[in-house]
């Protein structure tokens, strides 16, 4: 009885899986396309080329899947909202990208050190077309606006984690500044967004249960 009411509990969480069926979408467009645009300015050439900033871009995957975790235990209705807003700015990525295609130039890779290959290892499996909007940024945005719920120290530190993966993704030269502005629009627009949806089906279900309430 206890697995089972720990199963009902926890399957919401099941709703974590749009994500990944979302990001096949992301696989099919990461190649050229017809044509692509560069949104590079000078601002990005100053920025350098820093390796080490490969370890916050590549823990972006278990914090976005931790943060909306602890999302779901502390405030599950800030969970649903996050969590819709986040797939709601896939879509409109997506959409981007397919009208839309930017491309980022990236350095030569001559190091060989562990922070080097780490490099080597995301340029070979993440093309560089899929930019503008970032989804890093728009899905560390998400994380950074819905960790009020937290206790202070866990907000700090999941808003410092979500600041540094959106520098880390100008320090390893995966996005330019443009892409870090649109993404965070595309959050601000998609969390907007998923409150009036969510409160709209609210509205939806109570008028629907005082309905049911009159004819009984």
């Amino acid at each position: 009885m206890i697995l089972k009411s720990s199963w009902v509990r926890y399957k919401p969480l099941l709703w974590m899986l749009a994500i990944p069926v979302l990001n096949i979408f992301y696989g099919i467009q990461n190649r050229p396309g017809p044509r692509t645009y560069s949104l590079s300015i000078g601002w990005d050439d100053r920025i350098p080329f820093v390796p080490a900033f490969i370890i916050p871009y590549i823990s972006w995957y278990p914090f976005i899947v931790l943060t909306l975790f602890f999302l779901f235990r502390r405030r599950p209705s800030v969970y649903y909202r996050t969590l819709l807003a986040l797939c709601l700015g896939l879509v409109l990525c997506y959409l981007t990208y397919y009208f839309f295609q930017t491309v980022v130039a990236r350095p030569a890779i001559e190091g060989t050190g562990l922070l080097d290959t780490m490099v080597k290892i995301i340029y070979w499996t993440d093309r560089p077309y899929n930019c503008f909007p970032s989804i890093h940024v728009l899905t560390s945005c998400l994380m950074y606006r819905s960790s009020f719920v937290f206790r202070p120290r866990t907000r700090y530190f999941v808003r410092f984690t979500a600041v540094v993966i959106i520098l880390s993704t100008l320090f390893v030269k995966q996005h330019v500044i443009a892409d870090l502005f649109a993404g965070w629009f595309v959050a601000v627009f998609t969390y907007w967004m998923a409150g009036i949806i969510l409160a709209s089906a609210a509205n939806y279900r109570e008028l629907l249960k005082k309905r049911r309430q009159e004819q009984s």
